[in-house]
Order: structure tokens, then C-alpha cells, then sequence
């Protein structure tokens, strides 16, 4: 059976725009195009653009998306497995939100007591998930499993306060680090601060720091593209000057 752009389109619940979008990027070309100069789309058109879709329910970007389903090796069988434990695991995620969700209701209505501990616990554990899909194996392999455990351990068991000093860090890092940035100077004042708040920031998750494992953590900030593009993402250069400034902080730029 072959399909236009139209009927495609109102199959999948996309617009014809994303359609022809897909064509011109070259992430789904249509099987042919007819004397009339429609696009057609076949079996084949058909399956790709689910496991495109899917890719996209998973938050990979299309650039991503476009490397991995036309790659030789691609195989749609196997991309079919691992979008089912994706998606599992997203499905757990969002059962703990909404039972955390459920509790907190049940709270306001006088029906049960909730602690601070709990009504955070979820947003805790999704983000180490989170953390452990995108990081967990170079986490793990650089600094061990016993290491990485405690710190999902300490983060389990962070107070309220300590979650807040987390966030309020983080965000005074992202500021103090543009400012430094912007004098050019890693072994600057701004620069050295940003550094200590680092510092501070990760002593909340890391149950034990060293100076090592902070430079080792600030080189891979440089290495890994997925943490360098974190970090370069409003100006780029800046996962390397906050790696130089970490460098000299630590003493470790020797």
C-alpha cells in the first residue's frame, strides 16, 4: 500500500510540513514520486518514519536521529527492543511523579502525612536516572561503582535545605562562570570563585573529594562532547576555561 504526503501524514498525526521537512533533510525520502509530481510512501517509508518517531518521543535530536536509521548496520528490529525499555523506563519515571503527585494530593486533603524527604524523593530519583543513562557508564568506569553508589546514596538522602543549596550553587556557578569567562583570565579572582563553588556544588553529591577527582572530573568536562556542549551552549570555550580554572584551583595544572 502506498500512501501520500496527506494520508501519511494524518496516519502518524504529523503535518504535512514535517513531512516534506523530513524529506529535504533527507532523515525519510519518499519511496517515489508519481507523474502528478506526488510523494509516495511505501511499507518501508512507513516503518522508518515510526522509528523515527519514536527516536523523537525519546528526546534525540534529528541530527542524531538521521545518523543512527540510515547507517547501514541500522537494524529495526533491534531499534524496536530498545525503544521498548526506554520507554518502560520512562513509564517508571512518570508512575513515581504521579504516585508522588497522588501522596501530595492526599496530604493537602488531611488524608495522610507526608515528609519533606518524601515529596522530593521522586524528582531525586528521576534525575539520577537520568544521570546514569547519559553519564553512568564513563561515571562508572572513572571513578568505580562503590563511588558513584555513594554518591546516588547521599543524593537519596539530601535534606530539602542541602537540595536548595544544590540548586542555588548551580545556578550561581552558570552566572559567576560567564562573568569570569569574560575576563579571559582562568587564574582570575571571578574565575578561582567559580572554582570553589564548583567545589562546593559537588562536595553536596560526592561523599568524599579530592583534588584529583575534581581535575579529572573538570578534563573530562573538555573530553566528553555531551558535557562540553552543556557547557558551551551560550558561549562556546567554556568547558575548557572552566577546566583551567578547576586546573589551577586544584593545583593540579602543574
Amino acid at each position: 500500500m502506498e500512501y501520500t504526503v496527506q494520508k501519511l501524514g494524518s496516519l502518524a498525526g504529523i503535518s504535512t510540513r514535517t513531512l516534506r521537512y523530513y524529506d529535504e533533510i533527507g532523515i525519510l525520502k519518499p519511496a517515489r514520486i508519481n507523474s502528478s509530481g506526488y510523494r509516495l510512501y511505501g511499507q518501508a517509508e512507513v516503518d522508518r518514519l515510526q522509528q523515527i518517531l519514536f527516536y523523537r518521543e525519546l528526546g534525540v535530536s534529528l541530527e542524531l536521529i538521521k545518523e543512527i536509521v540510515t547507517a547501514p548496520s541500522f537494524d529495526g528490529a533491534l531499534a524496536l527492543r530498545e525503544h521498548r525499555e526506554r520507554l518502560l523506563e520512562k513509564r517508571e519515571q512518570l508512575d513515581r511523579l504521579i504516585a508522588n503527585v497522588e501522596k501530595t494530593i492526599a496530604v493537602t486533603e488531611g488524608r495522610i502525612k507526608m515528609s519533606d524527604k518524601e515529596k522530593f524523593e521522586g524528582f531525586k530519583k528521576n534525575l539520577i536516572e537520568e544521570n546514569e543513562k547519559k553519564y553512568g557508564k564513563e561515571i562508572r568506569e572513572k571513578y568505580g561503582e562503590e563511588t558513584v553508589e555513594k554518591s546516588n546514596a547521599k543524593m537519596m538522602n539530601m535534606t530539602q535545605e542541602e537540595y536548595d543549596r544544590a540548586t542555588g550553587l548551580a545556578n550561581e556557578i552558570t552566572k559567576t562562570l560567564a562573568e569570569a569567562f569574560a575576563t579571559g583570565n582562568p587564574a582570575g579572582e571571578l574565575a578561582q570563585k567559580a572554582a570553589d563553588l564548583h567545589k562546593q556544588w559537588l562536595c553536596l553529591y560526592w561523599a568524599q573529594y579530592s583534588k584529583e577527582a575534581h581535575a579529572g572530573l573538570a578534563q573530562m568536562y573538555v573530553d566528553d562532547p555531551r558535557f562540553t556542549a552543556y557547557y558551551d551552549k551560550e558561549q562556546p570555550g567554556t568547558a575548557e576555561f572552566l577546566r583551567d580554572a578547576i586546573l589551577i584551583y586544584t593545583g593540579m595544572n602543574k
